[in-house]
């Protein structure tokens, strides 16, 4: 709603969550994994910064 507050890749994670919530029986849990891992914790810090 407010075009000054940018998140990376913020296409990227609806296009997850998507494939989370419809695409459930074709699931690769190392993909998954993947995320939580690797891109969750950017997030995570890139949120804290945006409420800081």
């Amino acid at each position: 709603m407010d075009p000054e507050i940018t998140i990376t890749s913020a296409r990227k994670i609806v296009n997850t969550r998507n494939y989370i919530i419809h695409g459930y029986d074709s699931l690769d849990n190392e993909i998954l994994w993947s995320i939580v891992i690797n891109h969750l914790p950017k997030l995570k810090a890139e949120i804290q910064s945006l409420l800081s």
